[in-house]
């Protein structure tokens, strides 16, 4: 049986993990768990509680699958918490398939587990991923080895069919997006910076800039602790 290993954090964005969850759950032959520090219930971007199965000591040692969601308003405290760190170096050093979507990639370069690889991350902080020695890489899904990465947010659901595919096979990732008629047809095409209108990805890089300041000093810091800067 798949052991996979989802790490939850507070103010983490929801659909980070449903998106992938949602698939996962349903590979046949796998127990998908949360993992946090405690068995508190942990709070989400949303206002939503989801309680760990298991705090990072019980958490089985060998893991199929490490997968971290992201959230920046989460992440960035994340990345100065040396638990979390030394929680995904352990496990990531370890398991068979590392994984992240949106700005959960900037936790797993941020536990060293980047350097070398291919990977990308939400559109607004990938630039940050080669302070870890990782190689950037716009696109939705990224697969380097066993590095499995995704963009932000509704990339997870890609990255999900993408990660069933690789386990299962592709016509088990086909039934899957039939099962729960994952069939996009947004009304409009504004979903990727490079296709947006220029004001509107502006606007909202005005909006947070203190926030993204906040991620660029806790990654650089990050990356400092690994010697990279």
């Amino acid at each position: 049986m798949l052991q996979i290993g989802m790490l939850i954090y507070p103010s983490m964005f929801d659909i980070d993990l449903i998106g992938p969850q949602t698939f996962l759950s349903r590979l046949g032959d796998a127990e998908v768990f949360h993992v946090w520090k405690d068995r508190a219930p942990v709070v989400s971007d949303l206002g939503l509680a989801y309680q760990a199965r298991h705090d990072f000591a019980s958490c089985p040692e060998n893991l199929d699958i490490l997968f971290v969601p992201g959230g920046l308003k989460g992440t960035i405290p994340a990345m100065r918490d040396p638990a979390v760190i030394a929680f995904l170096a352990d496990r990531g050093a370890r398991a068979k398939y590392v994984t992240s979507v949106c700005t959960g990639s900037l936790l797993l370069g941020a536990a060293g587990l980047l350097d070398g690889y291919r990977v990308t991350s939400y559109w607004m902080v990938r630039d940050l991923l080669p302070l870890f020695g990782a190689e950037l890489v716009k696109e939705r899904v990224v697969i380097d080895r066993n590095r499995i990465t995704g963009g932000g947010a509704t990339a997870g659901l890609d990255f999900g069919l993408t990660l069933a595919s690789v386990l299962r096979g592709e016509d088990h990732a086909k039934t899957l997006q039939l099962l729960v008629e994952y069939d996009p047809q947004p009304p409009f095409d504004a979903g990727a910076p490079e296709r947006a209108p220029s004001s509107v990805a502006a606007g909202i890089r005005q909006r947070r800039a203190d926030e993204l300041q906040a991620a660029r000093e806790a990654a650089t810091a990050a990356a400092r602790a690994l010697g990279k800067v």
